[in-house]
């Protein structure tokens, strides 16, 4: 697999927020969002927000399983966050993985963009799925950024959490359409943002309108700690 070294960490976002994991960071990306806070995971031509043009032989390191799955229990956590770039452009070499980290009673959470059908052998007790689907701010086209059949699939999974990254309250009506025609009953909002203050004033912006559609609410807890950090 194309990852960076597992490290030990707090899940930042969605349901777990605050919840001390390990955390693994894979590499690539199928989508391209101009704001996106992990560039170097997957812009190798400079064409994010940060305007910067990364090397993957630098960012990626070819890794074993066995040798991520040592990693990860030897930290002691009971559960593990894959995130990205987008972790399940891997999933075929991520099984072993996940049976390991199972096996050992560990939790595991995917943070996907929703745009890949998970592999049928993943959706298992112990596995979920937080999905951000990205809107239209994101720069992507709808048809990159938005596949029913994937979206389907993690609407139909008990479990799964779909979180979407807005700005305005103009963006809760982008969000409402999607879990009109995708069935999604588990909704949270997150305030885009790169640093502490641009984080805030999108909360103040948005929370209120959040609650009153029913939807749950949550900030950017890695980076209002860690800020722009690499490793976290």
């Amino acid at each position: 697999m194309r990852s960076s070294a597992p490290l030990e960490a707090v899940q930042g976002e969605g349901r777990s927020l605050g919840r001390r994991c390990g955390f693994l960071r894979l590499g690539g990306c199928n989508l391209s969002c101009r704001w996106c806070d992990t560039p170097y995971t997957w812009d190798w031509q400079g064409i994010s927000d940060s305007g910067i043009s990364y090397d993957p032989k630098v960012e990626l390191h070819r890794r074993s399983v066995s040798s991520v799955a040592e990693e990860l229990t030897g930290l002691g956590v009971d559960l593990v966050v894959i995130s990205g770039g987008e972790p399940l452009s891997q999933q075929a070499r991520l099984l072993p993985l996940i049976d390991t980290l199972l096996e050992a009673g560990t939790e595991v959470e995917f943070e996907t963009n929703g745009t890949r059908v998970p592999d049928s052998r993943l959706v298992r007790p112990g596995v979920r799925f937080n999905v951000s689907p990205k809107l239209s701010h994101s720069g992507d086209p709808a048809e990159r950024r938005i596949v029913p059949q994937a979206l389907s699939r993690f609407a139909a999974t008990p479990g799964t959490t779909f979180k979407f990254v807005c700005r305005t309250t103009a963006d809760l009506d982008e969000v409402s359409a999607l879990a009109s025609d995708f069935g999604i009953d588990s909704v949270w909002i997150m305030p885009e943002g790169q640093n502490p203050d641009d984080i805030d004033k999108h909360m103040q912006e948005l929370v209120s309108s959040v609650i009153d559609r029913g939807w749950n609410v949550t900030t950017r807890l890695h980076t209002l700690v860690w800020g722009h950090k690499r490793g976290v």
